[in-house]
């Protein structure tokens, strides 16, 4: 198992400083309803229903996927940390309400709608990573935020290859 990932390394965070207000706003992509956190756990948990033979393709891209959510995750809250911020799973930095909940994430038990699922979150990850890249002044933040929405484009055309191939 490895990341699904693109072969475009990611920008360093050795040089980023304290912005609250970057904080704030990448924040939601840490542990928000279309986050790195939600998306990892929806992952996990569609692909414990592709343990037939017939799906192996799929569960090993899921997994893929979600160990590659699993880096985002960690990078967004290292950056959390250099912004000053606590990288806590609440829908904001320095909230402390608003804690992350596993009720957002897809129950769907059938392929085609948990690929259906994954597209749909992806699709909105990016548009929230769009969101923040437009609203974020912090140039070294932002190549962060552009990186990995790289990697989120290339999830939303795998999982509709293997939609396809359904």
């Amino acid at each position: 198992m490895k990341p699904l990932k693109v072969d475009i390394p990611y920008p360093p965070l050795n040089q980023i400083e304290r912005d609250e207000k970057s904080a704030y706003i990448i924040s939601p992509a840490y542990s928000g309803l279309h986050s790195e956190l939600k998306a990892i756990l929806q992952y996990v948990y569609h692909a414990q229903f592709f343990n037939d033979e017939r799906f192996l393709e799929y569960k090993t891209a899921l997994i893929n996927i979600a160990i590659c959510e699993m880096e985002h995750l960690n990078i967004l809250g290292e950056l959390l940390l250099k912004l000053g911020a606590d990288p806590i799973y609440t829908l904001r930095a320095f909230d402390k309400y608003n804690f992350f909940t596993t009720s957002c994430i897809a129950q769907s038990k059938t392929p085609e709608k948990m690929l259906l699922d994954d597209i749909s979150g992806e699709l909105s990850a990016i548009n929230a990573y769009t969101e923040i890249i437009d609203k974020i002044k912090n140039e070294r933040v932002s190549a962060i935020i552009t990186r990995i929405r790289l990697d989120e484009e290339l999830h939303v055309k795998v999982l509709k290859e293997l939609l396809h191939a359904l």
